[in-house]
């Protein structure tokens, strides 16, 4: 948590650093009046020395992405039942938690925010997200873009008062808004009622989430206090949720604009005076060109999603074969000095299916999308241009996308998905596990029929007694997940060559099924060959594929199989994963034994 003091940096040096990104947003006259509001709000958190933080991760951090509910008992408030839940079952595996939108809220589940500064009360208080703090790095969501129709700014817009009657955007119903980039297929303009009589607000997501106007430097300022509150709660990461919108400028695309790439470099400077630990992390569900470019040039987020690695895994594995991902692999470029890919399979939304444009050919996307149809999965659709509708995400618990390939269902279910998340785990960058990817949850169809919303199909809120029984059952899907996931992740904890910013590099197996590339520690001393095979029979690897040095000896990190025939061939059965390296930093007394899978053949 932050401490105050003393300002230490003046007025003058925070301008200097300030008013260049401002400058790129407001006019002259705004600045000079935003600036030293700015200064206030900020100083006594600012510190004399600033640098930039390179060493914010290794290959240690491994987060959890978790609503604040996702386990609930009769005995504790849902934060706290979440706290005891990471102590008892997580302690030694994850270290952060990503604790999804725990404010009050009217809608999407937390993303309609009606106090930024308050903890729903169903879910607990500040004191126990605090808690969780101190035994884990935390991550809270800035909903920068929009916030509840219910919330007190927007209350009073409708009753013309102060400030909230200037927070938000007004268009006369009639304004061409074609160009404007639709996540969704719901009006951009909702009709409200006011004082001044029927207004239309500027709506991207929905009518209760109502967009701020950033053309008022007020918000700009409300936003940056909230943000210094979450980092004085204990945040160590902050998330700006679907941050590509925040500018809006008729005529253009109205997402990416120049003016939001600068407001995000300010958040990201603003943090850097206040503590330069705490990391920037953007949330943008696009193709993956626009989405690499917040990074900005190492002046924006310190970490991005890596949007495209969901659906391209989820199609690699239902098709059996490695091209599509080893070709955006090898388009990815390293992530700057500094920043970081964020790792992800499954979240509280669904399989964004954007970041696949220009990636599949039409007709595997079709295929896709029917095959998981056919496991259970609701398909969300996005308006075009035209006003024809694309799918835009598809809604599934990933353990029950992993119930087939496109052939139909069979008996690899569990094999397939703990393959996608070694994958996942190996890849350049940081590792998050949805909650409900560790516990190898189903789609939730009750929840769905209850809410009325395709995404509620993966946010299953588990009774902690249900729960608890499931993982002391060692047969259930459950506990064979958490367990072997757990397992792997303590190993993986311990190699250099995982390193977030380790290198990189894809290799090319004749075999189509097998995905393999190769991490290299940063210091040079640990060479590890990630080899996958991506289909439900087994495949041959011969090691002279690999180039191994032939002075080192190899072992594998996932079996403990020691390799001494470098010429050899290596039988690797149905998705399994093998963690080849010349350096093991292993200690065996610190991960539990390997699962034995071999009953689920027969299933």
């Amino acid at each position: 948590m932050l401490t105050t003091s003393k300002a230490t940096i003046t007025l003058e040096r925070f301008t200097a650093k300030i008013r260049p990104l401002l400058s790129r947003v407001y006019t002259e006259q705004q600045i000079d009046d935003l600036l030293p509001r700015l200064y206030d709000l900020t100083k006594d958190q600012l510190k004399a020395h600033s640098q930039e933080d390179l060493g914010k991760w290794d290959q240690d951090k491994i987060l959890l992405i978790t609503y604040g509910n996702s386990i609930c008992s009769d005995d504790a408030s849902p934060l706290q039942t979440l706290h005891q839940f990471l102590n008892t079952r997580l302690e030694e595996t994850v270290t952060g938690v990503h604790i999804l939108p725990f404010f009050p809220y009217s809608s999407d589940d937390g993303f309609a925010v009606i106090d930024f500064l308050e903890v729903n009360h169903s879910l607990g208080n500040w004191a126990d997200v605090e808690a969780i703090g101190r035994n884990f790095n935390l991550m809270f969501d800035l909903v920068a873009n929009h916030v509840s129709s219910q919330s007190e700014w927007f209350q009073q817009f409708k009753q013309n008062e102060l400030p909230g009657c200037n927070y938000f955007i007004s268009l006369p119903d009639d304004t061409p808004t074609a160009d404007v980039v639709r996540p969704r297929s719901s009006p951009l303009l909702t009709p409200v009622e006011t004082s001044q009589g029927v207004q239309h607000v500027w709506t991207t997501f929905s009518a209760d989430q109502v967009d701020l106007d950033y053309g008022n430097p007020d918000v700009f300022l409300e936003f940056i206090n909230i943000m210094l509150a979450y980092a004085n709660h204990g945040a160590r990461y902050i998330r700006l949720d679907a941050v590509g919108f925040l500018w809006k400028s008729l005529g253009t695309c109205c997402i990416h604009l120049p003016e939001t790439h600068a407001l995000i470099q300010t958040f990201r400077e603003i943090l850097q005076m206040i503590d330069p630990g705490i990391a920037l992390i953007t949330e943008t569900n696009v193709p993956n060109r626009e989405n690499l470019s917040y990074f900005g040039e190492r002046n924006e987020a310190h970490m991005i999603y890596n949007f495209s690695l969901p659906p391209l895994l989820l199609n690699a594995l239902m098709q059996g074969r490695a091209d599509h991902l080893k070709t955006w692999m090898m388009s990815m470029p390293p992530a700057p000095i500094g920043c970081a890919y964020f790792n992800f399979t499954a979240s509280h939304d669904g399989i964004g299916m954007r970041p696949t444009e220009g990636l599949l050919e039409a007709q595997e996307f079709e295929t896709l999308i029917e095959t998981m149809r056919s496991f259970g999965a609701k398909i969300s659709m996005r308006s075009q241009a035209d006003g024809s509708e694309s799918p835009y995400e598809i809604n599934i618990s990933l353990f029950d996308a992993m119930q087939g390939t496109a052939q139909g269902p069979d008996q690899w279910q569990i094999e397939r998905f703990i393959c996608s998340q070694t994958v996942m785990m190996s890849l350049e960058g940081i590792p998050a596990f949805y909650i409900h990817s560790l516990l190898a949850t189903p789609n939730d169809l009750e929840n769905v029929a209850a809410t009325g919303h395709n995404r509620s199909i993966n946010r299953h809120c588990w009774e902690k007694r249900r729960l608890d029984a499931l993982l002391n059952d060692p047969e259930t899907p459950q506990s064979i997940v958490l367990a072997e996931l757990s397992r792997l992740i303590k190993i993986r904890r311990q190699q250099k060559a995982f390193h977030p910013n380790a290198t990189q590099y894809t290799l090319h197996p004749d075999n189509p099924a097998i995905f393999a590339f190769w991490r290299q520690s940063i210091a040079r001393d640990q060479s590890i060959f990630s080899i996958h095979n991506l289909s439900n029979q087994p495949h041959t690897l011969r090691l002279s594929e690999l180039n191994l040095v032939n002075t080192d000896s190899w072992m594998d990190l996932i079996s403990g199989d020691h390799f001494e025939d470098l010429h050899a061939t290596y039988k690797l059965k149905p998705y399994q994963s093998v963690w080849l390296t010349n350096c093991p930093y292993y200690d065996s007394s610190n991960t539990p034994d390997q699962v034995d899978l071999e009953f689920l053949y027969q299933v």
